[in-house]
């Protein structure tokens, strides 16, 4: 156990790192979700819908639009839920794990090749509520109360997921996207890097038993791994958001959305929204659905916003 010093200072950290990576979290959800199609669209009744959304060519431009419109407050969307999941997963780790963390960061336990798929599915299917939640509470535009846990469900989750909260893990697509990344860099980056890197893996590593060869080999490998990674991220967050509406005559996202949203919740933006989002009632269908929308919609260059966070997180996987 902690002692009452390590639990201030664990404490400090935590709140610093959430200071500093709510709002560039809260940021990429909205830049990635932003839909912009690139031309007319037809509502359900087949009319034309002339207003796209807003063009934001960069996630330094959302980052001045998101501040340019809610202020502070719009940066820090997503805080409370971020928040409770953290401390959370911290308690969960110190407390019932055991574990200690290695070169000041926590990893996976030393199970094998399945056994990490396994835990890695597993965490991802714990903490998928919390981060559908946390997406939606981003990019709502709507203003959440911190406190206001009740009132906040009843503005991000439809009458059917508040009844059946469970429908949230059959979202089309957004099970097979997540479970696809987690294989991509659990069965492939992992292996490969353990293969090229070993003596990265030891909690002291003897970096005159690295080649420089190998290391190139890698990171060029996890640079290219971006090419299916980023697309991945996009369409999770794009299927996050979209919310489930239950139909006796359609699936799971038939969307009956008249009378469905929070009539009572305040708007963030006093004129005008930060992103604009796709109709709920023209939902994606599917992981393969929703990459192809993308793509005929707003185009394909859309499936990589931001994808030099992704390259970073792939090369910085090498000495993690």
């Amino acid at each position: 156990m902690l002692g009452i010093f390590d639990t201030v200072l664990l404490l400090f950290s935590l709140a610093i790192t959430l200071a500093i990576f709510v709002p560039l979290t809260g940021v990429l959800v909205r830049f990635r979700a932003n839909y912009n199609p690139k031309g007319l669209q037809l509502d359900p009744e087949g009319g034309v819908v002339p207003h796209t959304g807003p063009i934001v060519q960069s996630y330094f431009s959302m980052i001045a639009r998101v501040y340019r419109i809610e202020g502070w407050s719009g940066l820090y969307k997503g805080l409370m839920p971020t928040t409770i999941s953290t401390l959370v997963i911290t308690i969960f780790i110190l407390v019932l794990l055991g574990t200690k963390p290695r070169h000041g960061a926590y990893r996976a336990p030393e199970t094998g090749l399945i056994g990490t798929l396994i835990y890695s599915v597993g965490m991802m299917l714990i903490s998928l509520p919390t981060v559908v939640i946390t997406y939606r509470s981003i990019t709502t535009p709507h203003k959440l109360p911190y406190f206001g846990l009740m009132q906040s469900l009843r503005t991000l989750l439809t009458p059917t997921e508040r009844r059946r909260p469970w429908i949230l893990y059959l979202t089309p697509g957004l099970l097979a996207a997540e479970i696809i990344h987690i294989a991509i860099v659990v069965l492939i980056l992992g292996p490969l890097r353990q293969l090229l890197m070993p003596a990265l893996s030891d909690p002291l590593p003897d970096f005159s038993d690295i080649s420089i060869v190998k290391v190139s080999i890698y990171l060029t490998i996890a640079a290219l791994s971006t090419l299916i990674l980023a697309p991945l991220e996009v369409i999770s967050t794009r299927l996050a958001i979209q919310r489930n509406h239950a139909s006796s005559e359609y699936n799971s996202v038939s969307q009956e959305v008249e009378g469905d949203a929070e009539e009572t919740a305040e708007f963030s933006g006093a004129e005008e929204d930060v992103i604009g989002l796709r109709h709920e009632a023209d939902p994606y269908v599917g992981l393969v659905d929703c990459t192809k929308r993308i793509v005929d919609e707003e185009g394909w260059m859309t499936l990589y916003r931001a994808w030099w966070i992704t390259l970073l997180g792939g090369l910085s996987s090498a000495f993690a």
